[in-house]
């Protein structure tokens, strides 16, 4: 069974910086493209970045371009997220989902096929 699990969330000040972790479980997350996502209250699931299987192509929204870094570790079947200068707006939960695209990595929550249950960030002061 193809399962993912996100860890790292947590309550940060303004500014400050938060690493998640996506690891899997019953699969290898090279082979697949992995998203990061974001739900606020009361609002749609956004997408956030992306990673091709390779992990040379990232891609990021534009909100969050220059603060958050998407890397791999493929010996550890783990994906990060490294988000820096945190803000308000950046209050979510977090989920990462992974993909059968082939090659590089689609911004649509509808094109992931496996999700993790999420992870809370809070950024307040």
């Amino acid at each position: 069974q193809l399962q993912l699990a996100e860890s790292g969330g947590g309550l940060v000040q303004p500014g400050g910086s938060l690493r998640l972790s996506c690891a899997a479980s019953g699969f290898t997350l090279d082979y697949y493209p992995i998203g990061w996502f974001r739900q606020a209250p009361g609002k749609e699931r956004e997408w956030v970045s992306c990673i091709s299987k390779t992990g040379g192509r990232t891609n990021y929204a534009d909100s969050v371009k220059g603060r958050f870094t998407m890397s791999r570790d493929n010996a550890k079947n783990t994906v990060s997220l490294q988000m820096n200068s945190l803000k308000p707006e950046d209050t979510a939960i977090y989920y990462c989902a992974a993909t059968s695209w082939d090659t590089g990595c689609p911004r649509s929550r509808y094109n992931y096929n496996y999700w993790g249950q999420g992870t809370q960030v809070t950024v307040s002061s």
